[in-house]
């Protein structure tokens, strides 16, 4: 059996012996056995999981690295799939509503996307019918900041309009989202300002890291593999 030494295994990865063991304390990694002096002795299978984990950590992020490394250890192969699997679902779902968020900024989208049966001045029960969402997630999203509603001289009430209900629509697709929870004020703001072409960048540049990240757990799956390869669970 061929033993690697620290420093070898960090010049192949590119990354310092410290970082080896934060991995190794994380518990992400099998603990290597020990030579007389002291000293770590690192195996095929120690350098197959430093590869994985370096591998994905890109696209699936640290908690659910570690999350399937620890399965993995555990002998949960088809547990740690399933992680893999829920990872990539929700990646999906990101790009999904990236797209639609595209769509909805197009000129002639945006244009249309008003409904025709909204009125010049809507309530909050009526604009929520409407978008097809909650009172109280309007009223949460005014909170945030999103949306600035009128309010009836008379009676203090909310007033929505249909530039309103336009913003609605595109904050409904946007919440679904983990990189649209930082961008969506942005992108609302844009469009108070009537910045159609800012929004679309903001949405164009989430959509290219939601590419990046694609590509990032294909090849974290690609050492996924191999890691399971080694240990023989495949």
């Amino acid at each position: 059996m061929r033993y690697y030494k620290p420093i070898e295994i960090a010049r192949q990865l590119h990354i310092s012996t410290s970082a080896l063991r934060h991995y190794e304390s994380w518990g992400v990694v099998p603990a290597p056995e020990r030579a007389d002096n002291g000293y770590r002795l690192y195996t095929e299978v120690h350098l197959a999981y430093f590869r994985c984990l370096r591998a994905m950590f890109p696209g699936f992020g640290v908690k659910a690295t570690c999350d399937v490394l620890k399965m993995i250890q555990d002998g949960r192969t088809d547990k740690a799939f399933w992680k893999i699997n829920k990872e990539q679902a929700l990646l999906q779902q990101e790009k999904q509503a990236a797209d639609q968020t595209l769509e909805l900024l197009h000129p002639i989208e945006a244009a249309q996307m008003t409904n025709p049966k909204a009125k010049k001045r809507m309530t909050i029960g009526e604009v929520a019918r409407l978008a097809g969402v909650a009172a109280s997630a309007i009223r949460h999203w005014e909170k945030e900041g999103l949306l600035v509603p009128e309010r009836d001289p008379e009676n203090g009430y909310r007033v929505f309009t249909p530039q309103h209900l336009r913003k609605i629509l595109l904050i409904r697709t946007l919440r679904s989202t983990i990189y649209f929870l930082k961008s969506m004020k942005e992108i609302v703001h844009a469009l108070d300002h009537h910045s159609l072409e800012h929004a679309k960048k903001v949405t164009e540049e989430a959509i290219r890291s939601i590419d990046d990240r694609n590509r990032n757990q294909l090849l974290g799956i690609h050492r996924l593999i191999e890691l399971c390869g080694v240990l023989e669970l495949v």
